[in-house]
């Protein structure tokens, strides 16, 4: 589980690693689509996954920063978003399930600039444990991904991805758990040169029926080097 408040939430939980429960987590269809634009930044916030700092785009709302977060980083087809839930004026989190009984994500949302926009600072679910790295850990590859987890034949999907980009540096598997029953993993993974500073793993769940996506933890980290 995350271990402290959301108004520190790069410091404790995203330093806490990617595993929640969240059994209090309720969610509704909701459809949100306020942004703001601004010019492109030259800089990535260190703590912030999404939107990318090279674009325009800026969330005036914390749930349509969740909501984009979860559509165009992450691949979710039609997500069941949950209301924000506050931790102080400047933080919180969002729920987000791929149907309205599937999985709880939790998406870390703060405003972290000067212009009082909201960015997405990682994510996480209780079936996707990542204890090693730590959050803005410096990695090189290869990088050993350890932790605990459960999914549908223990297959967790790997992705290692660089700022200003969806497309992955390397992309593997882990085996933990299943059946919903955690099991322990821990595995090698290398992937290519990056081009920017900093980035994020990815651990993700699909669906045996189609493919789709159903749950993730999105970790920030740096690059060694």
């Amino acid at each position: 589980m995350t271990r402290a408040a959301v108004a520190l939430v790069v410091v404790g939980l995203l330093l806490a690693g990617c595993g929640r429960n969240d059994d209090k987590a309720t969610t509704t269809t909701t459809e949100v689509t306020t942004v703001a634009t601004a010019p492109p930044a030259t800089k990535q916030p260190d703590t912030a996954v999404w939107p990318f700092a090279s674009g325009t785009t800026r969330f005036d709302d914390p749930v349509a920063a969740a909501r984009s977060f979860a559509v165009d980083y992450l691949g979710f087809l039609d997500p069941v978003i949950g209301e924000f839930q506050g931790g102080d004026s400047r933080s919180g989190e969002v729920a987000i399930r791929p149907t309205s009984d599937g999985p709880v994500t939790t998406v870390f949302v703060r405003m972290v600039t000067s212009d009082d926009s909201w960015w997405v600072l990682g994510a996480a679910t209780a079936n996707l444990q990542l204890e090693s790295p730590d959050a803005l850990a410096a990695i090189s590859s290869p990088v050993t991904l350890s932790g605990q987890s459960t999914a549908f034949e223990a297959t967790v999907n790997v992705e290692i991805r660089q700022d200003n980009t969806t497309d992955p540096l390397a992309e593997d598997i882990v085996m933990g758990g299943s059946m919903g029953e955690m099991g322990p993993f821990s595995k090698a993974i290398s992937f290519d040169a990056p081009q920017t500073k900093a980035g994020a793993i990815i651990l993700k769940t699909l669906s045996a029926e189609d493919g789709s996506i159903r749950e993730a933890c999105v970790l920030r980290v740096t690059f060694a080097g």
